[in-house]
C-alpha cells in the first residue's frame, strides 16, 4: 500500500488518485518479481496482495473511464455486450 500511495499523481479531477500508467507499470513490476520465483515466501505473499490491490485500482479506473466514453457516445446509455446480443 505504501507504493501504491507513491506513485499517487495530482490531477485536476482527483487528487489523491494514481494514474492508470502508474498502476499498470508497478503491476508489471509484481509480476515480473513473482515470476522470477526468488522471493521468500512471506515477501512473495506480500507482493501478490499488493497485486491484487493494484489490479483492482486498475479495473476501478478502467470501467470509469468506459462509464465516461458511454457518457459521451450518442445515444448514452449502457451497451450490450458482444455476449448479450
Amino acid at each position: 500500500w505504501i507504493r501504491l500511495q507513491r506513485m499517487k499523481k495530482t490531477t485536476p479531477d482527483s487528487p489523491d488518485t494514481p494514474t492508470y500508467e502508474a498502476l499498470y507499470a508497478r503491476m508489471q513490476a509484481i509480476v515480473g518479481r513473482l515470476e522470477a520465483g526468488q522471493l521468500p515466501l512471506d515477501e512473495a505473499l506480500t507482493l501478490y496482495e499488493e497485486g491484487v490491490t493494484v489490479a483492482a485500482a486498475c479495473q476501478r479506473l478502467l470501467d470509469e473511464a468506459e462509464l465516461r466514453i458511454q457518457e459521451l457516445s450518442p445515444g448514452a446509455g449502457p451497451r450490450p455486450s458482444m455476449w448479450e446480443e
